[in-house]
């Protein structure tokens, strides 16, 4: 005799299992409607201590040009943009009648020199008065000629010849003269080839070709290539800083990206008006990348550091606290901190390490709130 089917057993389970998805389906349904919060994990890393500033990108120099002599601008070479190098010849003065003078002192020197090789005009005389005076000194010293007469023939002949070696000094002295201004005509003709001081790059022209300058007229402005990239430091925080001390750099320009540097010089005195003190650093930049005068930043300098610490993202705070996410709710923590750097920040208390902690957009979230992780690399 054959049993009735049982039914309801059957029911229940079919019953279990819709309820078992609708459940399923609703709490997917939840989750995928929570808010996304972007998170990162804290890590075990090395904590710095830093001191902040700013810095600003400056030209190693800015160089005035100008000419020390006057006269027409003959060509040129300059353009606003132009990439220059020490050396380069820049602008040409019309040398023309600097060359006629230094054409006529040339000829003035050839005599002035021949002048010099024949000696005074005198000299005959001098050595005509001279063999004469021999032979009065020989009748003298004989008897036959007045002792007294000898003595004012021998004064006649050494004025003679004092005559003969100052009129010899005034030719020499000519000559030298001479000499002297042809140097001076050529230092002046090599000073209208107006030359570049240093390397650099044109950044303003005033003279043209054709013009006429006078000495100390400004000629362009020329910028260095090379950049100096200068920190300043708050009169509390100097005390700290030394030589050689590493440091990371953020220029406005580039967003997030970070430069690391090295303090090469230190200035001992505080601008008078800020009292904020004044640093240099050594940078070191990726290929390709330009620093332009007037670039500004932010700078942290490393004066002390800590290995197996607790480190979060900096932009992770929301002052002393943070948003750590435990078992999918928004918690609110006190945290401590330690040392902090440019993105990160030591903590001391609060946070372990593994924990996520919400890095954007904290002030959407209240504490309790169910949200969606998204894990960020640090």
């Amino acid at each position: 005799m054959s049993q009735p089917p049982r039914t309801a057993p059957n029911w229940s389970l079919r019953l279990a299992v819709v309820a078992a998805v609708l459940a399923g389906i609703g709490y997917g349904v939840s989750y995928l409607l929570r808010p996304v919060a972007l998170v990162a994990a804290a890590v075990i890393g090395k904590s710095v201590r830093t001191v902040p500033g700013t810095v600003e990108v400056k030209a190693e120099f800015i160089i005035e040009l100008k000419s020390e002599v006057g006269g027409r601008v003959s060509s040129s070479s300059l353009d606003v943009g132009q990439r220059v190098f020490k050396n380069d010849v820049l602008v040409q003065i019309d040398t023309g009648d600097v060359d006629l003078d230094i054409e006529r002192i040339r000829n003035e020197i050839t005599a002035a020199k021949r002048k010099v090789e024949l000696g005074s005009t005198l000299r005959p005389e001098v050595l005509n008065a001279r063999d004469t005076l021999d032979n009065l000194d020989r009748q003298t010293k004989a008897g036959a000629y007045p002792a007294a007469e000898f003595e004012k023939q021998k004064r006649l002949y050494q004025q003679l010849e004092q005559r003969m070696e100052l009129d010899e000094v005034n030719n020499r002295l000519v000559l030298e003269n001479f000499e002297n201004s042809l140097r001076v005509k050529e230092r002046e003709k090599s000073k209208m080839t107006i030359i570049a001081p240093s390397d650099g790059v044109v950044t303003s022209v005033t003279t043209r070709v054709g013009d006429l300058i006078g000495s100390n007229s400004p000629i362009a402005t020329i910028i260095a290539v090379g950049r100096t990239i200068e920190a300043k430091i708050s009169e509390e925080n100097f005390a700290a800083i030394r030589l050689g001390q590493k440091a990371t750099v953020r220029f406005l320009t580039f967003g997030a990206d970070q430069y690391n540097a090295v303090i090469s010089k230190i200035l001992p005195s505080a601008d008078v008006a800020t009292q904020r003190y004044t640093i240099f650093l050594d940078l070191a930049l990726p290929e390709g990348r330009v620093l332009l005068p007037g670039l500004t930043g932010e700078v942290l300098i490393i004066i002390a550091e800590r290995a197996n610490a607790v480190i979060i993202p900096r932009r992770a705070l929301v002052g002393e606290y943070v948003y750590v996410v435990e078992g999918g709710r928004l918690v609110r923590r006190k945290v401590t901190k330690g040392y902090e750097s440019l993105n990160q920040v030591e903590i001391l208390g609060g946070v372990t390490a593994g924990e996520s902690v919400v890095v954007e957009q904290q002030d959407r979230y209240r504490e309790g709130e169910r949200v969606r992780a998204q894990v960020l690399p640090n």
